[in-house]
């Protein structure tokens, strides 16, 4: 019988909330069962196993992101929306690190609906920041490509200690923006 108050989606939010203190990487069954106070085993009344606890802090994580990026873009267009989406996705990235790194790898041999819509949340939001530039719909993936890369690549970057030198952080992260704004803007149709 499963222990009272523990149910999937408690066992989940200690995982992310694990994964962002120690590492995506560190947070195993058995050092979640501790976190909980319980058995591994007793785990396996909530999760399948290790991968479906991975894909099930994916989900969370995506559908945070998608929830963000939805509240940033709100009534933005352009050159704002595109500033609001990399605002978001670097809040996100640095204030969650281990769940979002969660959202990066995700096993496409085993498709999950609840994944793939949570996925496609945050996929929408940034077709939409796309909306406002000149950008051919057969280009559209490679601009979510783009777009991803550098936003994504900050952020981790950033939430890693990995910018050492002493320019601010923030004018460097506007840099990178207007850079996009310029690469989206100069794209043909």
């Amino acid at each position: 019988m499963p222990r009272a108050g523990l149910d999937p989606q408690v066992v989940v939010a200690a995982a992310a909330s694990l994964a962002d203190e120690v590492g995506l990487a560190h947070v195993t069954m058995s050092v979640l069962a501790e976190r909980l106070g319980v058995r591994a085993p007793s785990l396996y009344k909530h999760v399948d196993g290790q991968g479906d606890l991975n894909r099930r802090v994916a989900v969370l994580a995506l559908t945070e992101l998608g929830g963000a990026l939805r509240d940033a873009l709100q009534g933005r267009a352009g050159k704002d929306a595109l500033a609001a989406a990399a605002r978001a996705i670097r809040s996100y990235a640095v204030a969650h690190p281990g769940r979002y790194s969660a959202t990066v790898r995700i096993d496409a041999d085993e498709p999950d609906e609840q994944l793939v819509a949570a996925g496609a949340r945050v996929l929408d939001s940034l077709s939409a920041v796309l909306v406002g530039y000149p950008v051919a719909p057969e280009d559209t993936v490679h601009a979510l490509r783009m777009l991803r890369s550098l936003f994504h690549g900050f952020a981790v970057l950033e939430a890693a200690g990995g910018f050492q030198l002493a320019t601010d952080l923030d004018e460097s992260f506007t840099w990178l923006v207007d850079a996009a704004d310029r690469a989206l803007r100069t794209t043909s149709t």
